[in-house]
């Protein structure tokens, strides 16, 4: 552990001494997880979660603390009608390191500085124009980036970059960047690492999927927390992701190509698609769907996204505007029901409009669901909105947090 003495050269041969540090060590990573995810607001919880002494607890809180990562509140203070002594209170340190996050749509892009915990720190104001040069995009958005470093004047661990695309493993190629003018398989994590790199930001570079991403965060921070099979469908700008969490880790597939539900066909005579089928929950259910279904020409002021959004929440008493939203629940209920059939979740999350059609008729969606899926009558699948402003922003910091929530002292010391 890190400090200025190690016990264990202090000479005293203690054996309770070394073995309670060396386990000390291997608690570290899944304390600060702990933390981070807010499964530990006191070291009485730490203490029982990991299953250690209060002594090894309060050993690995400080260490944590020592390395700028939580902060330990040594005089919390009893609340009123407790009984026994009152434990000291664990949270993530408001000046701790950072994660660079970077996200690429199809509207634009936007960097931001995201702290344990998935607190947003600081944002730099988005781009509304995506080159046809993923290069020249992601040099942009990482010089954002590190403009925001340069004036927080924080440590950063890592960089995260999501995009609107699958990302095939181990290559880190956007193979199918539909909504982007960017080649098919274009090398989007070696791309983003180099930029990275000649920005002078220390730390490993990752790329991955937003609406995975996205599924991550809110497993760690949102309305996921606690799924243990935890399904989360999303609209992106354009276009329409999944996402599977299984026990706390994103479901990738053999190859990171797994849950690309938006090629799921819920209307074999609809709209053609992207992919080169038709009726795709891609074309059928996104933010450029639900404007045509409801007469509405886009425009230019503001996303497409947004657009629909607005849409829905402010002219749901419009007839036109209501039965486009019915006719893009039911076909999500559709693809809903079936990946329920498949993936048997204990939870889904809806993002984006998705989210949006949820809040305008929970009944609806859920009842469509209900009537399509095996066990839906039996033993209704909750749905949920997703909870988190920007949680594909979020999620790609988590990329670039897992090396410290995996080895705290391995990912922190100093690099010689």
């Amino acid at each position: 552990m890190s400090g200025k003495a190690d016990p264990r050269q202090a000479g005293d041969g203690s054996t309770s001494t070394r073995t309670r540090l060396d386990r000390g060590r291997a608690a570290l990573g899944p304390a600060l997880e702990l933390v981070h995810t807010g499964r530990a607001p006191t070291r009485a919880v730490l203490t029982a979660e990991l299953g250690v002494t209060r002594a090894t607890a309060g050993a690995v809180a400080a260490e944590l603390e020592a390395l700028g990562l939580i902060r330990v509140d040594a005089r919390p203070g009893a609340a009123a009608g407790s009984q026994g002594r009152p434990s000291h209170k664990l949270a993530v340190a408001d000046d701790g390191p950072v994660a660079l996050a970077a996200q690429v749509h199809a509207d634009g892009f936007r960097a931001a500085l995201v702290g344990l915990g998935g607190r947003i720190v600081a944002t730099a104001p988005g781009c509304e124009v995506v080159d046809a040069d993923p290069a020249k995009v992601l040099a942009s958005v990482v010089t954002a980036g590190a403009e925001l470093l340069r004036e927080t004047g924080l440590r950063c661990v890592g960089a995260g970059l999501a995009v609107p695309s699958a990302v095939a493993e181990p290559e880190g190629l956007a193979l199918n960047p539909l909504h982007l003018a960017w080649p098919a398989g274009a090398p989007v994590r070696d791309i983003f690492a180099e930029q990275v790199r000649a920005a002078g930001i220390d730390g490993p570079a990752f790329a991955a999927n937003d609406v995975n991403l996205a599924a991550l965060a809110e497993h760690r921070h949102g309305a996921g927390r606690g799924a243990r099979d935890l399904l989360c469908v999303a609209t992106g700008h354009r276009g329409v992701g999944g996402a599977l969490v299984l026990d706390g880790r994103l479901h990738r597939g053999s190859s990171g190509l797994a849950l690309e539900v938006g090629h799921l066909t819920v209307h074999p005579e609809g709209r053609p698609c992207h992919c080169g089928s038709r009726g795709c929950l891609d074309v059928e259910t996104d933010p450029l769907a639900f404007l045509t279904e409801a007469g509405r020409e886009p425009g230019p002021e503001v996303s497409l996204l947004q657009q629909s959004i607005d849409l829905v929440r402010h002219h749901y008493d419009d007839p036109g505007v209501r039965a486009a939203a019915e006719v893009l629940i039911d076909r999500l209920g559709l693809g809903l029901a079936g990946l329920v059939n498949i993936l048997n979740p204990d939870r889904i999350i809806l993002g984006g409009l998705h989210r949006t059609l949820l809040d305008a008729d929970p009944g609806r969606l859920r009842a469509v669901v209900a009537d399509r899926s095996l066990w839906g009558q039996s033993g209704g699948v909750p749905i949920l909105p997703c909870t988190l402003d920007h949680n594909s922003l979020v999620g790609a910091a988590e990329l670039a947090w897992q090396p410290v929530l995996d080895d705290p002292l391995g990912a922190l010391s100093p690099r010689g």
